[in-house]
């Protein structure tokens, strides 16, 4: 199971017949955060990646996921999964359509690939977009976006965002990850003094 697999404890337990279909039921310090159906959350196993927006591109267990497990460490996170979790964090920024969104890309090469996505994140929104990463590439000049480049050490084994929520706090949200040999141990949250710890981190000298 993805859960067990990414150092969540699980116990099975097996439903009697005639009963209700298979189902998650999710705790938090002994006490039922959520219950999700089997059939919603496999779609996780392989998570779209869409742009921000296109709300029917992340499956309904996804995004009930990204909320009951939030502040819980996950280890053996795929970079794919990891993208999933940070299109639901851009798309409630592109939804809110305003604040502060800081992304770290580790270096900013890596953030060749999801330059349109940003771009669109930018023209389509009044975000104040900040790009940070060791400086290995010049990426394209976008009105909205800021690029910062660091030491190779800083930012190279963290994948981070950090959105203040723009207008309000109860819509900011984060991920901070970090990268080992076997994948990726970090933990994604909506605690809005959370997300202002780690941007305070992402942007210390």
């Amino acid at each position: 199971m993805w859960l067990a697999n990414h150092g969540v404890a699980v116990e099975s337990r097996s439903l009697p017949s005639g009963g209700p279909a298979p189902f998650i039921e999710l705790k938090t310090d002994g006490e039922v955060v959520g219950v999700i159906g089997i059939e919603a959350v496999e779609g996780l196993l392989e998570s779209p990646i869409h742009r921000p927006g296109d709300r029917s591109g992340i499956s309904e267990g996804y995004q009930v996921l990204f909320d009951v497990l939030e502040k819980t460490v996950v280890s053996g996170m795929t970079r794919r999964e990891l993208l999933a979790v940070s299109r639901e964090i851009e798309d409630r920024a592109y939804r809110v359509g305003e604040g502060t969104l800081r992304v770290s890309f580790q270096t900013l090469s890596t953030f060749r690939s999801q330059a349109d996505i940003y771009r669109t994140l930018a023209t389509d929104t009044t975000l104040d977009i900040h790009i940070h990463g060791l400086d290995d590439w010049t990426p394209p000049t976008i009105t909205g976006i800021t690029y910062h480049t660091a030491k190779a050490e800083r930012f190279e084994p963290y994948w981070v965002l950090a959105y203040d929520g723009g207008p309000t706090d109860n819509q900011a949200c984060g991920l901070v990850a970090q990268e080992h040999s076997e994948g990726y141990t970090g933990f994604w949250t909506n605690d809005p003094a959370l997300v202002e710890e780690i941007t305070t981190t992402l942007t210390a000298d």
